[in-house]
C-alpha cells in the first residue's frame, strides 16, 4: 500500500506540474509591481503607456518559453533583469514604440527592401535593419519587409520581435556576462563610444538585481 501512494502522489504532482502555463516562472518574476515600476515612469502622454503591457509580454513569452529558463533561479531572474533593462533604455521606461530618428535603414545587399518602407527601431528592443525584419518574421510569421509598421501596431507581435532578438543574438553571450550584451544590442557604445548609456543600462541591470534578490555577476559593463 505504501508504494501504492507514492505513486498516486507523484502521479498527482506531475498532472499539477503539466498544468502550469508554460512560463509560470517569468510570470512570477515579472510581476505587475515589477512591470507598472519600469512603464510608471515615462510620462502619460508616451505612445507606450498604452501599448507595452504586462498581458502582452506574458502572452508573447509563451511563443518563446526557454526565455527566462537558465536551469537555476538567479541564473533566470539575472536573463530577465538583462532584459528589461535594455527594454527600459531602448524604450525611455516603454515611452517609444518608435524610434524618434526614423531613418530607412535598408541593406538590400542581404534582403530587398519594400518601396515607401522604413526598417527604424519598433518595439521594446528596437528592431532595425530590413534584414531583421525580414528573418523576424519569418520567425514570428509577419510580412516584416513589406509592413514592418504592424510592430508598432500589435502589442504582442511587439513583444515576440523583442524576444527573437534576444534568444537569437543576445541570450547566446549571457555567460559572458551582461557588458557582452550590450555588445550585441548596442556595440557602439563600448570603449567609451557612449559612456553614460552604458552606465545606464549597467544601472537598470544592477536595480532590476536588487529587486530579484540576486548579485549581478562579473563584467557588468563593456
Amino acid at each position: 500500500m505504501g508504494n501504492l501512494h507514492l505513486l498516486i502522489a507523484a502521479v498527482a504532482i506531475l498532472a499539477a506540474t503539466a498544468a502550469l502555463p508554460a512560463n509560470a516562472a517569468v510570470a512570477d518574476i515579472v510581476t505587475p509591481a515589477f512591470f507598472n515600476g519600469i512603464k510608471n515612469q515615462a510620462p502619460n502622454s508616451c505612445a507606450g503607456k498604452n501599448f507595452y503591457t504586462r498581458e502582452a509580454f506574458l502572452q508573447a513569452a509563451n511563443a518563446y518559453p526557454n526565455f527566462g529558463n537558465r536551469g537555476s533561479l538567479p541564473g533566470s531572474k539575472r536573463e530577465i533583469a538583462a532584459f528589461f533593462a535594455h527594454v527600459t533604455h531602448e524604450t525611455g521606461s516603454m515611452c517609444y514604440v518608435e524610434e524618434i530618428n526614423r531613418a530607412t535603414y535598408c541593406d538590400p545587399s542581404q534582403y530587398p527592401c519594400a518601396p515607401g518602407k522604413k526598417y527604424y527601431g519598433r518595439g521594446p528592443l528596437q528592431l532595425t535593419w530590413n534584414y531583421n525584419y525580414a528573418v523576424c518574421g519569418r520567425a514570428n510569421n509577419f510580412n516584416g519587409v513589406g509592413d514592418p509598421d504592424v510592430v508598432a501596431r500589435d502589442p504582442v507581435l511587439a513583444w515576440k520581435t523583442a524576444l527573437w532578438f534576444w534568444m537569437t543574438n543576445v541570450r547566446p553571450v549571457l555567460p559572458q556576462g551582461f557588458g557582452a550584451t550590450i555588445r550585441k544590442i548596442n556595440g557602439i557604445e563600448c570603449n567609451g563610444g557612449n559612456a553614460p548609456a552604458v552606465r545606464a543600462r549597467v544601472s537598470y541591470y544592477n536595480s532590476y538585481c536588487q529587486k530579484f534578490g540576486i548579485q549581478p555577476e562579473a563584467n557588468t559593463s563593456c
